[in-house]
């Protein structure tokens, strides 16, 4: 299988030295995905193999070569995590605007229709 390496980063954080904004990336980090992806970034920036980096992090060899290619492909933004909260709503706008014109209503003025 080849190596997974990650490529040489041209960004300012990394200007200052070797991974230093993959260092800064997990300091500053409160989420633990994106402290897990920084750690991989930086054990493979120190050239450990795919096969360490699994040992300790203890996840799938799969996962850390995904997360070597998607730092290689995006950079620093790779490391945050991938939420979706862009579901479709239920609800369509017409719908929306009667809810929220009833709700704005005082309640003498509606009138109950039996």
């Amino acid at each position: 299988m080849p190596v997974a390496r990650i490529r040489k980063c041209s960004c300012e954080w990394c200007a200052q030295g070797r991974d230093a904004g993959c260092r800064r990336s997990r300091r500053r980090a409160g989420n633990p995905i994106r402290t897990r992806r920084a750690i991989v970034v930086m054990a493979s920036a120190q050239r450990q193999p795919v096969p360490a980096i699994t040992r300790l992090m203890q996840v799938s060899e799969a996962y850390v070569r995904q997360v070597i290619h998607d730092f290689n492909e995006r950079g620093f933004e790779a490391l945050d995590p991938k939420w979706s909260w862009d579901r479709p709503t239920k609800v369509d706008r017409g719908t929306r605007e009667h809810i929220a014109c009833v709700a704005r209503c005082c309640p003498r003025d509606l009138v109950s229709v039996h």
